[in-house]
């Protein structure tokens, strides 16, 4: 494990503590991995059955304000964002120039001149870095990164317990408000990693404790949960959800991670865009799918997967014994002439394991 020293602490690094949690690095930030009394599984089954209390204050927070900022960042990112209103949030991803995916995050529409942005935790320096130089210099980029933590509410339970607290619940998925809690003005998102209905909420880093020491006692009736990196990455596998640094990165392009929803190519422009027509153009040669163990494995990233005839096809990128359906599941990163139903083998140290080419959705989706 990294030194400790070096990494970045949450402003509820204490609650973690308290909570006999087991500390990881991620993203230069030493976070949660699982808590003391029930772990990965206990807390993955809480967040699918009750509510699931999730510190994600690690996640990049940065805000454009200026004139048209809205239209300024539009010709940076992939997704359009004339496509929602004031209000509304949308996921979408900035790419390199070579049409590969830098980073993933979430547009918050404020207003036309003023968007919030959440970035991935390693990736906020480069995004805002980049988006800088691709925008007027009368467009303010304000990094707001250690001065606002973000807390999920996710779950079966986590509309009932939002209501509890006071805050709004009704609210369409991927919307937002901005209002006023405990004295402190707060953004409570329909948003979430876990494919579950749920809020994310940005508190000031002074008032999180405050914020959590709350939540966790209105959350008692409904078995709220803290839950730490290890569940948060089962569920969003379950979901098919891509994980920065894994399924998307500098390597892969959001049409083969299959992103193609989130990229408008009529755009006029945006960052990656002539790549991204040539690879259309020329016929997309890898793709994301999905991998469900037929046999009794635990596929891990970076595993080999071929075809029956042991040509390779490409190798996983995501994999974990899912909780949900209690078998080995994986999103993999494959030849694009491979098909849902066909049988792939996947090397699981030494061993070839047969696995079922399925869509990356393992689990249904209920986040609306």
């Amino acid at each position: 494990m990294s030194d400790s020293a070096n990494l970045i602490h949450s402003p509820l690094h204490q609650r973690h503590i308290e909570l006999g949690a087991k500390l990881a690095p991620f993203g230069g930030w030493e976070m949660p991995l699982e808590y003391a009394g029930g772990g990965v599984l206990a807390e993955h089954g809480a967040t699918r059955d009750a509510v699931g209390i999730f510190d994600v204050s690690h996640l990049g927070t940065a805000t454009l304000t200026g004139p048209n900022a809205a239209d300024r960042l539009n010709e940076v990112l992939t997704n359009d964002i004339n496509r929602i209103q004031p209000g509304q949030a949308q996921y979408s991803t900035i790419l390199s120039e070579n049409g590969t995916v830098v980073d993933d995050l979430i547009v918050y529409l404020r207003s036309k001149n003023e968007v919030l942005l959440i970035p991935n935790a390693g990736n906020s320096t480069t995004v805002l870095e980049i988006i800088k130089q691709n925008i007027p210099a009368d467009i303010v980029v304000k990094n707001l990164h250690k001065d606002i933590a973000i807390i999920a509410i996710q779950g079966p339970k986590s509309i009932e317990l939002v209501k509890d607290l006071g805050l709004p619940t009704d609210m369409e998925y991927m919307s937002f408000k901005d209002v006023s809690f405990m004295g402190n003005a707060v953004t409570i998102c329909r948003t979430g990693y876990t494919g579950e209905k749920g809020f994310e909420v940005l508190v000031p880093a002074a008032n999180a404790m405050n914020f959590w020491d709350e939540v966790f006692k209105k959350g008692q009736k409904y078995g709220a949960k803290a839950v730490g990196l290890g569940a948060r990455d089962t569920l969003r596998t379950e979901m098919g959800y891509p994980l920065h640094g894994q399924d998307i990165s500098l390597n892969i392009s959001p049409l083969e991670a299959g992103l193609s929803w989130a990229v408008i190519l009529d755009k006029p422009k945006f960052l990656g865009k002539d790549a991204l027509v040539k690879e259309k153009a020329n016929g997309i040669k890898r793709k994301l799918v999905g991998i469900k163990a037929v046999e009794r494995a635990i596929p891990r990233s970076h595993m080999k997967v071929m075809d029956q005839s042991n040509h390779e096809l490409g190798e996983i990128t995501s994999g974990t014994f899912s909780p949900t359906l209690r078998e080995g599941i994986a999103l993999a990163l494959l030849e694009s002439n491979v098909k849902v139903g066909d049988k792939v083998f996947v090397d699981v140290r030494g061993k070839n394991v047969e696995f079922l080419v399925t869509k990356p959705l393992f689990v249904e989706s209920k986040v609306r």
